[in-house]
């Protein structure tokens, strides 16, 4: 019996020592699966982690664009409010100096015409002088705003310069079609017209 039971005992360690070795490897295996899902799983979270980030990065890249874009159209807007509200300020200064100019040319008229009646007094007379010299004022005035007289006598009629009052058969064919006597002088203002030379043309 003794020798039965010492044979038999190597083969029973056998056995347990062999299932020993199998249950070690399935918990092997086992344990090493659970590595690799959890591995996999971190690798999934991390992806889903950078593919957020990505959407917020290109979120935040579009509301940068829109930011731009919407600076540069009130920057442009601001700028182009600024040049209107510049040339409406010079136009109404402008408009506003043209006004009072072209109210002078009247006082202008009638210096003239005044000057005209005392071209037969002395130039030693004081009130030849005085109203010499207040007309020279104002032509000097006129001429420092930049207002200068048309140059119509003699001149081939213009419709953007001149007003026909009427016409004449002309003293000579050269005249014909150009106008022989001035009415009333047309001024300009910076090149503007700001009243027409009233004419007479000959034909």
């Amino acid at each position: 019996m003794t020798e039965e039971k010492k044979d038999n005992m190597p083969e029973d360690m056998g056995k347990a020592g062999g299932e020993e070795t199998v249950h070690e490897k399935k918990s092997g295996t086992r344990e090493a699966h659970k590595e690799s899902h959890g591995q996999k799983k971190e690798e999934k979270d991390h992806e889903k982690k950078l593919r957020k980030s990505d959407l917020k990065i290109e979120e935040l890249e579009k509301k940068i664009e829109e930011l731009t874009d919407k600076h540069l159209r009130l920057q442009a807007e601001f700028d182009n409010y600024r040049k209107r509200t510049l040339r409406e300020k010079a136009d109404l200064i402008k408009s506003g100096g043209e006004s009072v100019l072209k109210n002078i040319l009247p006082v202008i008229d009638d210096f003239e015409r005044a000057v005209d009646s005392l071209k037969d007094i002395s130039d030693d007379d004081s009130i030849k002088q005085g109203t010499l010299l207040i007309y020279n004022k104002f032509k000097e005035f006129l001429t420092s705003n930049n207002v200068r007289e048309i140059d119509a006598l003699h001149k081939e009629f213009d419709v953007d310069l001149h007003e026909a009052i009427t016409k004449i058969p002309a003293s000579d064919d050269k005249l014909k079609g150009k106008i022989v006597e001035v009415i009333q002088k047309g001024y300009t203002l910076n090149d503007k017209v700001i009243r027409f030379a009233k004419v007479v043309v000959g034909e």
